[in-house]
């Protein structure tokens, strides 16, 4: 049975790993040098995490397909989030770890931007993979950050330490793009099957019976969380996934418009709109016109 252990303090989760803590609301730490956490457990952390593992990290998979970079790994987790550990028997850990508690940015330019990286809602099998050239940049993000906490804390040392941590992020973030251009054939298949799926979703009775599609709707079906799919479909086609579902509902409407035989509520309610208003606003605000209008102009 899986024990579940909930990590409310940094210090907490440095002793399970055998490390001194420095700081109470940051730690970093070369992970070779700690002891493995406890198999079969479930971790709830309250907390900013960040592990870089080095070398071969096993097979990994996104959705259906192996990972192609093996060099190492990148995964991030927000406070609120739990991870599962399950290592083999034999294993050891490797790479880096990064962990800052909320309280260290408040106040801070990178607490108030915090939410522009989605990457750490994303699942751990949607991690950055990057390539030895990449893995030098953030080693030397994070030796820097030991560094700091190695030094007296003086009235410079939040804004250093926060800058750091902000500098890191970034380049993930600039990894992360590039880690979706090399993937054009796997963004490219996925991207046609959420075409697919659209399309299969709006033919068949769903939207009657379920009304308007979510974003994480698809994403589930194509076994990715809402934000990686998201910021996929944004990068692959400069336009949301939230986007790609709008047009295609203004494109549906419009056809199915021209049928006189349907009430323009009917085809609200065919395109899982649960009050024709709504239907008229959306309608309206795309194409400048109601949806009565758009049939009396046609």
């Amino acid at each position: 049975m899986e024990q579940i252990i909930k990590i409310e303090q940094i210090a907490k989760y440095n002793d399970l790993k055998g490390v001194e803590t420095k700081h109470p609301l940051i730690s970093v730490f070369n992970n070779s040098d700690t002891k493995a956490l406890p198999n079969n457990s479930r971790l709830h952390f309250d907390f900013y995490a960040i592990f870089l593992k080095a070398g071969n990290c096993g097979e990994l998979k996104y959705g259906r397909n192996n990972y192609d970079y093996d060099d190492g790994t990148m995964v991030f987790i927000a406070p609120g989030q739990v991870i599962e550990v399950n290592n083999p028997i034999d294993y050891k850990p490797t790479g880096m770890a990064l962990l800052f508690h909320p309280d260290l940015i408040k106040g801070t330019a990178l607490g108030k931007q915090m939410n522009q990286y989605s990457f750490f809602s994303y699942d751990s099998n949607e991690g950055l993979h990057l390539s030895l050239k990449e893995q030098q940049i953030i080693r030397d993000l994070f030796s820097k950050l030991e560094y700091e906490l190695s030094q007296s804390i003086d009235k410079h040392s939040k804004n250093i330490i926060t800058n750091n941590i902000e500098l890191l992020l970034n380049y993930c973030v600039r990894f992360y793009d590039r880690q979706f251009i090399t993937r054009e054939n796997i963004n490219t298949d996925i991207l046609s099957k959420f075409e697919n799926l659209l399309n299969d979703y709006f033919q068949s009775e769903n939207a009657q019976d379920t009304g308007l599609p979510l974003v994480g709707y698809f994403a589930n079906l194509l076994n990715l969380s809402p934000n990686y799919f998201g910021d996929l479909i944004k990068k692959e086609t400069g336009k949301s996934a939230q986007e790609h579902i709008q047009l295609k509902l203004i494109s549906l409407a419009k056809e199915r418009i021209f049928d006189t035989t349907k009430s323009i509520s009917q085809i609200a309610f065919e395109l899982g709109f649960k009050y024709p208003q709504h239907f008229n606003r959306m309608f309206k605000k795309n194409t400048g016109y109601t949806p009565v209008e758009y049939r009396n102009l046609n």
